[in-house]
């Protein structure tokens, strides 16, 4: 058995591919509309995808605060940066668990909490 994506249902859609695009680093690798009032965008180009639902009547949002998405960095501090410039709110670390593990938590658009880790 193969874990093909994890999805996550959006307010804004170009809000989202941007985030994921610009921060993450994931590119779109198919978006259609799924419905009149449905959109679907799928990011990523390994075997594990990133599904976001945009549902323009879909109501609120909620994102559990124990649930993550874990991306590696090449560089935790250059990310850093980023993410500051970009104006994103570290919400915490960095943490250093392991000699070799570094990371540190953002939240996307949507309250998702995303975790950039640098494995060295």
């Amino acid at each position: 058995m193969k874990f093909c994506w994890s999805t996550l249902r959006v307010k804004n859609l170009e809000e989202s591919l941007k985030f994921y695009e610009e921060i993450i680093g994931l590119s779109v690798n198919n978006r259609f509309k799924a419905g009149p009032d449905i959109e679907i965008a799928f990011l990523g180009d390994g075997e594990t995808k990133v599904e976001l639902i945009c549902h323009k009547n879909g109501g609120d949002i909620n994102v559990g605060p124990d649930i993550s998405w874990g991306f590696k960095v090449d560089s935790l501090d250059d990310m850093m940066k980023v993410v500051k410039e970009k104006g994103i709110t570290i919400e915490s670390g960095p943490v250093q668990p392991s000699p070799h593990t570094r990371f540190f938590f953002i939240k996307d658009p949507n309250g998702m909490k995303i975790q950039l880790v640098e494995q060295m």
